[in-house]
């Protein structure tokens, strides 16, 4: 069992979510997330408060082998770039996938993560995805899209609504049979779903502007 999985299972075994062990730690859930899965490395003296938190104690033979555990969770993997595009094509997209031509973006952002063929950026707007916590997403920062992404509880997506017409940025949450999507700044109400919205896709990745 390679260290991801180990991680994974204590903290299972604890009870812990990716926020609530990302906070202990002072670390982004989406980083553990990868730690887990074996697509990111971290560094030794990360690793070693993760497993203190977590409980973890390894075998001898595990535990020489840590100095190679980087190495094997991460072989190298080239960034590839990803067209940042607008909310309405975003949500032209929604509705036909012929539609969308990442050639046609002026702009490309470079992620180590993979969206896919039609994988693209969009800028937050507003601070409705915003909160004191780990992740946020303020306004202006940049979040990759990957399309036609399977629909997980706890993650966060691009959605068209389908009364409206406009597109937004929400947790996905399933609870007791029912569907919504959340904000993460508490001053904004969570929104009931049952079928009248269209998911764009998943976001995977993010990065902050104009620090």
């Amino acid at each position: 069992m390679d260290i991801g999985q180990i991680i994974r299972n204590a903290r299972k075994a604890k009870k812990l979510s990716l926020e609530e062990l990302a906070h202990q730690v002072e670390s982004d859930s989406g980083n553990l997330s990868r730690l887990e899965r074996g697509l990111q490395s971290t560094t030794p003296e990360k690793l070693k408060q993760i497993m203190s938190v977590l409980g973890i104690k390894l075998s001898p033979q595990q535990d020489a082998g840590m100095s190679n555990v980087q190495m094997a969770l991460q072989p190298s993997r080239e960034p590839k770039e990803y067209p940042l595009i607008s909310w309405v094509v975003a949500g032209e997209w929604a509705e036909s996938s012929d539609t969308f031509h990442p050639g046609d973006a002026d702009d490309w952002i470079a992620s180590t993560e993979n969206a896919g063929e039609h994988g693209f950026w969009l800028t937050v707007r507003g601070d409705s995805m915003t909160c004191a916590g780990n992740p946020s997403f303020p306004e202006g920062s940049r979040i990759l899209v990957m399309p036609e992404a399977d629909l997980i509880s706890g993650k966060y997506y691009v959605v068209k609504l389908l009364d409206s017409g406009e597109s937004t940025f929400k947790q996905y949450i399933e609870d007791a049979g029912l569907k919504y999507l959340r904000p993460l700044n508490p001053s904004y109400r969570t929104i009931p779903i049952n079928g009248e919205c269209k998911f764009i896709g998943r976001v995977i990745d993010s990065k902050m502007t104009g620090l």
